[in-house]
């Protein structure tokens, strides 16, 4: 059952998906998580990284909007499955998440490429805060790793509850970009959920006007989270887009 540590219902801070304004995010620190409590929150539009869970709390703004693909009904577009038959040479594997010197080379190339094409901010992130953000033991947490050959070109973070898979995290060797590796990972993801008998994977957040996000409406059928229910309300999830 899980613990709660902190709980910061309204936080002001920039808004990391669009320049200019201000995000309300709310904030909760739990250890003891269940798979089950997870995904009562993923269904409510939570997400995490590490021991810390957040959601959206904007009161004048709904652009962030939970997105989830239904698995059964899922058909990838022409242009995906292209992008997925280009990565058919790689090998994945799935293991409990881990922090080393391969993966936080792996991790900066791919940040500096979106510093110099998207104009992100600089991070040098080191092995701690890798660790909490992404290797934190979890009982929903997976690792999805993905090699040319010996060569470890790709991560996917992903959680596994007992009905889903979240997607948390992607990055990938800039060397791989023209195969479209970061669409094709999605699929992989969709595939290894079909796999396991899962019904949803989450997407995380479509904010329309950011290019790191709204790619993930091109994923279809998909359904949005429309409001945002209180922790005691049933999430009002439709709008499914076909």
């Amino acid at each position: 059952m899980a613990t709660l540590h902190l709980h910061l219902p309204d936080e002001h801070e920039p808004c990391g998906y669009l320049a200019g304004r201000e995000a309300t995010m709310e904030y909760r620190v739990m250890t003891e998580v269940t798979a089950a409590e997870l995904e009562w929150l993923l269904v409510r539009g939570w997400r995490r990284f590490g021991h810390l869970y957040f959601r959206p709390a904007c009161p004048s703004c709904v652009e962030c909007v939970s997105l989830r693909i239904p698995v059964a009904q899922f058909q990838a577009s022409k242009s995906q499955r292209r992008a997925r038959k280009r990565c058919d040479q790689l090998r994945v594997t799935v293991q409990d998440p881990i922090v080393d010197d391969e993966r936080l080379a792996l991790y900066h190339a791919w940040h500096m490429m979106r510093e110099e094409t998207r104009g992100w901010r600089e991070s040098r992130i080191a092995e701690d805060e890798y660790h909490r953000t992404f290797a934190e033991p979890h009982p929903c947490a997976r690792e999805m790793g993905y090699y040319d050959g010996d060569r470890l070109v790709g991560i996917g973070l992903i959680d596994e509850t007992p009905n889903a898979l979240s997607s948390i995290y992607f990055f990938y060797h800039p060397d791989f970009r023209p195969l479209g590796l970061g669409v094709a990972s999605v699929l992989f993801e969709i595939e290894y959920a079909r796999e396991r008998g899962l019904e949803h994977v989450y997407l995380g957040y479509r904010v329309r006007e950011c290019p790191s996000t709204s790619y993930k409406t091109q994923f279809r059928p998909h359904d949005l989270l429309v409001e945002r229910p209180a922790l005691h309300e049933r999430p009002p999830w439709g709008n499914r887009d076909v």
